[in-house]
């Protein structure tokens, strides 16, 4: 597949629909999974991966419900493709960056993919629009399911299922939920979520999980333990404390629109006028003034403008997009110009 098919849509997580859109922009469930026949990657030699990325390519190709997948070899991609795909999260950035034998299979919705020689064999994620864990569970439990119709995982009967590093040893799940949480960064109440979160054992990470910062005040909350824990207690580990999340950003929100109106209408109106007339514009700055637009939409601020073509651009700009739009490498320069020209020509500037 020519990766360049993908710029004229966005994935399905990015619909901007399903249960609390306003504010939750996807769920996601990530199971880590290793196959018994062979050593964990860093101490596979070449052939095992090779070896490796076949078994779970065949598994693919043998069950009717996944032989659809898109499956593309990482390893032969260049710098690009492979930034491309961590941009949509469909890959990580450590895959990206990885050596030897890897692949990724996706579906043509992106709510489904599987890394094959990541940090495990195989990481199985299902992303879907708003919150939404229970359906994203039954997803990806089903993938897990048929995959190991055709491979034997490795799994202690005491500890689990056996991964990498040693805090995903268990169920060897993630779950996660992105947030938008804007209004709480603009009342400065943030850190004070955050550290109430990790008393709870839970991480807060940036839009592209493990190791990134935060950007357009985007935030994952997910869980950091799977020992000793259900798949179904971890759903509702994540899931039980979100709606608290939620109401704490309705209501510092509702308290900018009350008590800082005129604060409020000029950060979004200027953000919305930068945004339609800048004709040059970093990654950084552009994140940063589509939050305040998104979250002006949502509160009825800006009209005409729909929140899909906003989610969209949080990624469609991003440096591997609008080089892949472009159709050639670009300087950082150039890149900041076609970023403006882009957005210009989204929201009607």
């Amino acid at each position: 597949m020519d990766l360049s098919e993908l710029t004229g849509r966005s994935g399905e997580w990015l619909r901007g629909s399903g249960p609390e859109s306003d504010i939750v922009i996807s769920s996601r469930v990530r199971l880590a999974r290793n196959l018994a026949d062979f050593p964990f990657i860093l101490r596979c030699t070449p052939h095992d991966r090779e070896a490796v990325e076949t078994a779970v390519h065949t598994a693919i190709n043998k069950s009717d419900d996944l032989k659809g997948l898109i499956y593309i070899d990482v390893s032969t991609l260049d710098e690009i493709d492979r930034q491309f795909l961590v941009e949509r999260q469909l890959i990580s950035r450590e895959h990206a960056d990885a050596e030897g034998a890897r692949s990724v299979a996706f579906d043509l919705k992106e709510m489904c993919s599987l890394m094959i020689n990541e940090e495990d064999h195989v990481r199985i994620q299902v992303m879907h629009s708003g919150l939404d864990l229970e359906n994203v569970w039954r997803q990806i439990s089903k993938v897990d399911d048929l995959i190991e119709e055709s491979v034997t995982f490795a799994y202690h009967e005491d500890l689990g299922y056996l991964t990498a590093c040693p805090t995903n040893v268990g169920t060897g799940m993630r779950v996660s939920v992105m947030l938008h949480l804007p209004a709480l960064v603009i009342t400065r109440q943030i850190d004070k979520v955050f550290r109430s979160l990790q008393k709870m054992s839970l991480a807060v990470r940036g839009l592209y999980g493990e190791g990134s910062q935060a950007m357009g005040d985007f935030y994952q909350i997910s869980n950091q333990i799977t020992l000793g824990r259900s798949e179904e207690e971890l759903i509702s580990q994540v899931g039980d404390v979100v709606p608290a999340i939620i109401e704490y950003e309705r209501k510092a929100r509702d308290f900018l629109v009350k008590e800082s109106e005129k604060d409020l209408h000029d950060r979004v109106s200027r953000a919305f006028g930068i945004l339609c007339t800048a004709r040059t514009i970093s990654s950084e700055e552009t994140m940063h003034l589509l939050s305040s637009v998104r979250m002006g939409i949502n509160l009825g601020l800006i009209d005409n403008l729909e929140i899909p073509t906003i989610n969209k651009l949080f990624i469609h700009t991003q440096p591997a997009h609008l080089q892949k739009i472009e159709g050639k490498k670009l300087s950082a320069s150039e890149r900041d110009t076609k970023r403006a020209s882009l957005i210009r020509e989204k929201i009607g500037g």
